[in-house]
């Protein structure tokens, strides 16, 4: 039986995560993880952390999430299993960046689906690659399971690779903001499409917010053609009303994180890149939130390479009213 167990426990271990009994306790230096999302729970004193795992079965990977949890964002339970991909799903393969947002009483998952790892690759719009979008998930619990809608579908255009949807909720009108990939674009866009109450599916047209090459700190590729990445977008309302997102590409320091602002104060924009990025010290993918003291903090991952070496790191952020400022690191590296 203690084999069997043991057999289980290692085939959670892929996409970063290693696999560990539900009640070990480890400090957040110690996990791997790529794109950090960090969900406060205030009734329960605790934070989720969600992170990709995928699991295989009959020698094929089937896409997945775990989430650690934590009383004060050092120490670290679990992981706990919370979402698996349907094997009827559109795409089964991993799962990366995983954001959960509670919305009108129940918790949604924004998932960036690929195909699975024995895929061969396909053609669109005269590119190869393989299938990859967003994909949003529902459930009554930050712990799930989540489950897809009854149509199974990304909500990012089928025919498009995009990647890193996330949620903003604009007078009392839910949106999805996502990336599309620099790989199928060169220079990757960030765009907008609005979703329906429930979230259950898009509603009008997929808009473009700004291109990656708009950041006057982005510096590209070094390839030829050279391209210009978006990713892990953000969004966050200062406290005099401006409209920020945090967003990550390459600059000249390595993977960073800038910020975008809208003009209007609206979603839809015009949006401008501010000069200076918030974070340029080769890590990125951020998100906000506030701790149980009140605290601004901004999370992401570090450094963004070689694979494994990846952390979480926790800053406390201060909100200027124009812009956002690091005040310093609160995990303990």
């Amino acid at each position: 039986m203690r084999k069997t167990i043991l057999s289980l426990l290692a085939l959670l271990c892929f996409s970063g995560v290693e696999a560990q009994s539900q009640t070990q306790s480890r400090k957040i230096q110690d996990i791997n993880i790529r794109d950090p999302f960090i969900l406060p729970v205030e009734k329960e004193g605790v934070y989720y952390m969600y992170a990709s795992s995928s699991t295989q079965h009959e020698g094929k990977y089937y896409g997945g999430m775990v989430a650690y949890k934590s009383r004060d964002l050092e120490n670290w339970e679990g992981p706990v299993r919370v979402f698996d991909v349907a094997h009827d799903n559109w795409i089964t393969g991993g799962v990366w960046a995983p954001e959960v947002h509670k919305y009108k009483g129940k918790y949604y998952l924004f998932a960036t689906m690929n195909t699975d790892i024995t895929w061969k690759g396909g053609t669109c719009n005269g590119a190869k690659y393989t299938l990859r979008g967003t994909q949003i998930f529902w459930s009554k619990s930050p712990e799930g399971p989540f489950v897809a809608f009854e149509d199974k579908m990304p909500a990012t255009p089928i025919d498009h690779m995009c990647l890193d949807g996330t949620l903003w909720v604009e007078d009392s009108r839910p949106y999805m903001i996502y990336c599309h990939e620099w790989v199928e674009l060169l220079d990757g866009e960030m765009k907008l499409v609005e979703l329906k109450k429930d979230l259950s599916a898009t509603v009008g047209e997929h808009k473009r917010l700004f291109s990656a090459s708009a950041a006057p700190w982005g510096t590209g590729s070094n390839t030829e053609p050279k391209n210009y990445v978006t990713d892990g977008c953000f969004l966050y309302r200062t406290k005099i009303g401006k409209l920020l997102m945090i967003w990550s590409s390459f600059g000249k320091d390595g993977y960073a994180v800038g910020i975008a602002e809208s003009t209007t104060g609206k979603v839809i924009g015009p949006w401008r890149q501010q000069t200076k990025p918030l974070y340029e010290k080769h890590g990125g993918h951020g998100m906000i939130f506030r701790d149980f003291e009140g605290r601004l903090c901004l999370v992401l991952h570090a450094p963004n390479s070689p694979s494994g070496k990846e952390r979480a790191h926790i800053f406390e952020i201060e909100d200027l009213g124009e812009t956002l400022r690091l005040k310093g690191e609160i995990t303990k590296y």
